[in-house]
């Protein structure tokens, strides 16, 4: 007989048919056990400090604040707390996020379930876990300039179909500033026109729609 208690799971995800994928696939695991779920990221921090599970599957994108935000909130109350991401999400700025925010894994959900629980375990066990399609991406784009806080709140403006003008207004900055930071903006990522950016800004994670 097993004494070894199952590693508790929490799920992060805004989805009732996420958590309902993940409960199944995590308890038919003899070492596992899903232990709580929420759907919103303060319902996450909420459950985390109450549960305390040993690993948390953490989406990107919740209704309230982002992934990556509960990563940062609990990790500054439970420094040792274990997050895989778990999320459609495959730009590398996102993966760069996610990992200096202090997750431990990220994982796409397309993987197959084997790939869910072997990163779990993996991470329960103290290693880090970066698949070889998500440590490609980051490959793809190491070394290249990113885009500042600025550049990205321009970049958001244009996606919502602003002209420069409207812009400059918006941020308090002058029509030529604008020229200059859409055309610094298509330059690092490498577009021939706004529409393009858009399209790059949102594939890498720089904005989101």
């Amino acid at each position: 007989m097993n004494d070894v208690a199952p590693i508790g799971v929490l799920s992060v995800d805004d989805h009732p048919l996420l958590h309902e994928g993940i409960g199944t696939i995590v308890n038919s695991q003899p070492d596992m056990h899903l232990v709580g779920i929420a759907s919103t990221a303060r319902e996450g921090i909420r459950k985390f400090r109450e549960i305390r599970p040993d690993i948390t599957l953490m989406d990107l994108r919740l209704p309230d604040l982002t992934g990556i935000e509960a990563i940062i909130a609990i990790r500054a109350e439970f420094s040792d707390a274990r997050i895989i991401v778990l999320t459609t999400f495959e730009g590398d700025v996102e993966i760069q996020r996610a990992l200096a925010a202090g997750a431990r894994g990220y994982l796409l959900k397309s993987m197959p379930p084997r790939q869910i629980v072997d990163t779990i375990r993996d991470v329960y066990a103290g290693k880090k876990r970066v698949p070889p399609e998500v440590a490609a991406q980051l490959a793809d784009h190491a070394g290249e300039e990113t885009l500042t806080q600025r550049e990205m709140e321009v970049l958001r403006h244009v996606a919502g179909g602003s002209r420069n003008r409207d812009i400059a207004e918006r941020l308090f900055i002058s029509e030529e500033t604008v020229k200059a930071h859409v055309k610094h903006i298509m330059e690092k990522l490498g577009a021939n026109d706004r529409t393009q950016a858009v399209a790059i800004g949102v594939r890498r994670g720089f904005i989101q729609l």
